[in-house]
């Protein structure tokens, strides 16, 4: 089972990673194909098809029901990483909102 979750971690890195990824190739010029062809386009793609593929490993010990929301938490570091990567504001709001994903992530995860 501690594989499983393990790869339900790398699952989750590797979406950050596409994340930021794809919010990266979108800062440069030039119209929606310059996008799709900039380097950390194609790259954050494939993050997303590398945490696709941990995912259905996870998937196999962990149930569903558990394993997506866990996936929640990704939520609390891309708003973070947007804040201090991007300079994306993050306001009272969104801290609340944080709190309650984390709150809600441990509540599962005891479960």
């Amino acid at each position: 089972m501690t594989l499983s979750w393990l790869a339900l971690g790398g699952a989750i890195l590797a979406s950050l990673a596409g994340q930021v990824l794809l919010k990266a190739g979108t800062l440069g010029e030039g119209g929606f194909l310059a996008q799709l062809l900039r380097w950390q386009t194609m790259l954050g793609l494939s993050c997303y098809g590398g945490s696709a593929f941990l995912y259905i490993l996870a998937l196999r010990q962990i149930p569903m029901s558990v394993a997506l929301p866990s996936t929640a938490i990704s939520y609390v570091a891309i708003a973070l990483i947007g804040y201090f990567a991007f300079g994306e504001p993050l306001g009272a709001q969104k801290i609340a909102a944080i709190a309650l994903i984390c709150a809600g992530v441990v509540l599962l995860a005891t479960a």
